[in-house]
């Protein structure tokens, strides 16, 4: 079936990568780019890391049912970040621990010694969440798993816990390589997530860790801290000019509600994290201030975000879970629940004097040759502008120029009495995604929601680009300084798009929608 056509016909689908996944009639909310297991339950990514030529997302994984439980760490492979092969589950939990998140490393000189210098492993650092019958019942603690197929086999390592801090709370290990003035060896980030602290360990074999520092609690502390990276990155490109960056997802206490990312830009000399975005340290008693925080995403369902290691030429590419801990278990997928994001390349820009990330999607189109459907320039008279297209799973470039409107935007996913609307407040300078008329949204009492990002116009212009799947709305702002990712579940026939205004004087400069 097309969900991309024009009012002369319906042209046959672009061209992608790969063939997009079959989806069965009755399940119309299964996405086709970004990554679903078959069945069951998923929530965070975990173990992202790039090897030869292929790309492996672990992830937290229920292999019994649609909920929550018996976490372990699912397996699933791609060439291009887009589609995907899943594999058996590859760290099963047993009676004595669940397999909770962590990261996974190629130890290509087997410092572990868990391989041999002729074929290294690949070393996952998971949090072990103890249960009776286990000694350590209540404790969480960090442990290793490994690999000497490539992630095909993994063989936990006979000295687990490597890393016990007698806490109930210490989870999701983040490793890498660091290389600086300090010396050369691998970094912990993990989280006291109660506390609402980034704790830090080194480690020359990564089974023997030595503490080195903690961060916080700094911003926002309104939920346990989870899932933190810490990673450097260039400014506008320049590789004389530097920022880390750490991130903390937080839940709840996120800026729309529920779940979150947010970032600290400062500086890592091999022991301590020093943050120059900090604007409130310790607990926060109120939301005052919320707004000034730098958050990954805007919107509701973009959690447990890291990025993958071993990426070639430095890239540093992201993806989170799509979804909010708020809803999560009620959502209405059936047999599978939960998808992840389209992965993220990330980078740091500056704008009006500051440093900020900068996050561009994987363009599942980005072999198109040609354009489904476009407009130029043209005045957008006050009101709403249906466009001769259907479009469900697409991607959508549009610039603005709102001149002396009040408001302009789109609607997506639009039948019936179903519409996400975006649209963008001139005076206040807030970008807005509305996903109260989205379809189903009864299933859970905060689902109907309006997220909300400043983004202001840069040489009088709005440019957004918009990623739908059968399931999400993700919008990129001014070239990605800006995101808001949501769920929506719509009914399959509403795929109707429109642009609009409110008041006189506003201007489109080009609309590009490319899909299926």
């Amino acid at each position: 079936m097309n969900s991309l056509a024009t009012a002369a016909g319906a042209p046959s689908a672009p061209a992608a990568r790969a063939a997009a996944p079959a989806r069965a009639a009755a399940d119309p909310f299964r996405p086709e780019f970004h990554f679903t297991a078959e069945r069951n339950w998923l929530n965070d990514p975990n173990g992202l890391v790039y090897l030869n030529g292929t790309y492996h997302l672990f992830y937290q994984h229920n292999p019994f049912g649609p909920d929550w439980g018996n976490m372990s760490w699912g397996h699933a492979t791609s060439r291009d970040l887009l589609h995907w092969e899943e594999h058996p589950v590859a760290i099963p939990c047993d009676e004595r621990e669940a397999i909770f998140s962590g990261s996974a490393v190629f130890d290509e000189h087997n410092t572990s010694g868990l391989g041999t210098a002729g074929n290294p492993p690949l070393v996952a650092i998971y949090t072990s969440a103890y249960s009776e019958p286990s000694p350590l019942a209540g404790r969480q603690a960090q442990s290793l798993a490994y690999s000497l197929d490539e992630g095909t086999t993994w063989t936990k390592y006979s000295g687990n816990p490597v890393l016990d801090r007698a806490s109930a709370d210490f989870r999701d290990p983040k490793v890498f390589w660091y290389d600086g003035g300090a010396g050369s060896y691998w970094v912990m980030a993990a989280v006291e997530a109660v506390e609402r602290r980034v704790v830090l360990y080194k480690s020359a074999d990564l089974k023997s860790w030595e503490y080195l520092s903690t961060f916080g609690p700094a911003n926002a502390t309104g939920g346990v801290w989870e899932c933190p990276d810490l990673f450097e990155l260039p400014v506008d490109g320049n590789p004389d000019e530097t920022k880390w960056v750490l991130i903390v997802n937080i839940n709840p206490g996120g800026i729309a509600g529920g779940s979150a990312g947010q970032y600290f830009l400062g500086t890592f000399d091999g022991v301590e994290f020093r943050s120059g975005s900090t604007v409130t340290e310790g607990f926060q008693q109120d939301g005052s201030r919320m707004r000034e925080y730098d958050w990954l995403d805007w919107g509701r369902d973009y959690y447990a975000a890291v990025s993958f290691s071993g990426v070639a030429d430095g890239r540093r590419i992201m993806i989170g879970w799509m979804n909010n801990w708020d809803y999560a278990g009620s959502t209405p997928t059936g047999g599978w629940r939960s998808a992840m994001t389209l992965p993220r390349e990330v980078s740091l820009a500056r704008r009006d004097g500051k440093v900020v990330l900068r996050q561009t999607a994987i363009d599942p189109f980005a072999e198109q040759e040609s354009r489904s459907f476009s407009l130029g320039p043209q005045a957008l008279a006050p009101g709403v502008q249906d466009l001769p297209l259907a479009a469900a799973v697409a991607r959508i470039d549009v610039e603005f120029e709102p001149g002396t409107a009040d408001r302009v935007g789109l609607v997506v996913r639009a039948g019936g009495a179903e519409r996400t609307v975006i649209s963008y407040d001139v005076v206040e300078g807030i970008l807005r995604l509305d996903r109260r008329e989205s379809g189903q949204a009864g299933f859970h009492s905060t689902f109907p929601s309006v997220e909300a990002v400043a983004a202001p116009l840069q040489d009088g212009r709005l440019r957004l680009r918009i990623h739908l799947d059968r399931c999400s709305v993700e919008v990129f702002a001014q070239d990605g300084v800006a995101t808001i990712t949501d769920l929506v579940f719509p009914a399959e026939a509403s795929t109707a798009l429109a642009v609009f205004a409110e008041g006189g004087g506003a201007h489109l400069v080009a609309l590009d929608v490319v899909g299926r």
